[in-house]
């Protein structure tokens, strides 16, 4: 991965607003109705071209196809792998359950048009990666669009979910166990990690498992469950990367990306040591929204390992707010101080910002002030970090 030698590079979490067009078409396809393959594939293509300029223009380096040929961030592997049906329940995160007025002020929201994360398919059979073409497209489209852009990234990223995630969301209706399930699925993904690499991409895994089922589906459990939870998870996360080197993966953990309470959150303290053990060369982590702003001083306590770098979330993809460029500099400068060198420090986002069709909290022209902001928001802390 590329260091902020001469400036401060910028990235963001994945996920770009999709077309309307091409949510309703997601949405129809994950209610089983059909949908015109042709028409799919045009419509994919069209938002995949828009993303990479939009991109481009907003002054982002490290950029991607803004997952549009993907219905979201993770129920897409049904499509690839095999052992998927049926229907999941998913608890809902106990921040947003235990605020009745909370709970009753977010329900409006739901029956807008959108690809439902709580509701996924469930493994009802041998979970298998029985379908590399569209994983091997979709690699090769992204690429062959960002030539015919012309003047490309500084660096191509490309994501893929954390076998913790898919077991905890897509739910276990076949293995004797949760561990069993989530190994099964790192088999099956390590698939996607070494193809997205081999295509001279970097890998982003999205792992909010590792922060949000602390509040999700170890809600009501000791944190020592959840924690081995994630010891479990990162065991097999390192075991699909085995022969991925390490400096082209990058690791993306958040909280949840939805606007909410939050207070039942683990803090970063509690993970961050564990973090340090997976084989990536980088870790993204939110540190623009509210409740975590302020854990950039784990640092201190737990310094940034001598082989990593870190791509700080200093864009929160839950609010309208336009982030002043002066804010997204200091959000930065307060991180490299205590990273202790610039250089390892690449500007981001908290998370993506339509992580399933049709959900994002964010508005489509805001998205893209807010790339703009994070690009002047780098500039002015390259000024002050690098000169």
């Amino acid at each position: 991965m590329h260091r902020s030698t001469d400036r401060i590079l910028t990235t963001h979490a994945g996920s770009l607003p999709r077309p309307k067009e091409l949510v309703e078409m997601f949405a129809r396809q994950s209610r089983g109705e059909r949908v015109e393959p042709e028409a799919l594939d045009a419509a994919i293509e069209a938002a995949t071209r828009r993303v990479i300029s939009r991109q481009r223009a907003c002054g982002i380096d490290v950029g991607n196809n803004g997952e549009q040929p993907r219905e979201s961030f993770f129920t897409y592997v049904r499509h690839r792998m095999s052992g998927f049906g049926g229907t999941s329940q998913r608890p809902v995160m106990k921040d947003i359950t235990h605020f009745r007025s909370f709970l009753d002020l977010k329900l409006a929201d739901y029956s807008r048009t959108m690809v439902s994360l709580m509701n996924a398919p469930q493994a009802v059979a041998e979970v298998r990666y029985s379908d590399r073409s569209p994983l091997e497209r979709e690699c090769a489209d992204f690429r062959r669009l960002v030539a015919e852009e012309g003047d490309g990234f500084v660096e191509s990223f490309m994501t893929a979910p954390s076998p913790g995630i898919v077991a905890c969301a897509m739910t276990n209706a076949y293995y004797e166990s949760l561990p069993r399930y989530v190994e099964a699925l790192g088999r099956a993904l390590q698939t996607e990690y070494e193809h997205i690499v081999d295509e001279g991409l970097i890998l982003q895994i999205d792992c909010p498992d590792l922060a949000m089922e602390r509040h999700t589906l170890f809600a009501d459990r000791p944190l020592g469950d959840f924690l081995d939870f994630v010891d479990l998870v990162i065991g097999v996360i390192n075991r699909a990367l085995d022969r991925v080197p390490r400096e082209r993966v990058r690791l993306h953990v958040c909280w949840g990306n939805y606007e909410g309470p939050h207070v039942f959150d683990v803090p970063l303290e509690d993970i961050l040591p564990r973090l340090y053990s997976i084989r990536v060369g980088a870790l993204m982590l939110s540190m623009a929204n509210p409740r975590h702003a302020h854990e950039h001083r784990c640092f201190t306590r737990h310094p940034l390992p001598d082989d990593m770098l870190l791509v700080a979330g200093v864009i929160d993809t839950t609010t309208n707010y336009v982030e002043h460029p002066e804010v997204v500099a200091d959000r930065l400068e307060q991180v490299a101080r205590v990273v202790g060198d610039p250089t390892r420090l690449l500007a981001g986002t908290d998370c993506g910002f339509d992580t399933s069709a049709g959900l994002g909290e964010v508005a489509d022209e805001i998205v893209w002030e807010k790339l703009a902001a994070l690009r002047a928001g780098a500039d002015l802390a390259t000024q002050r970090l690098l000169a």
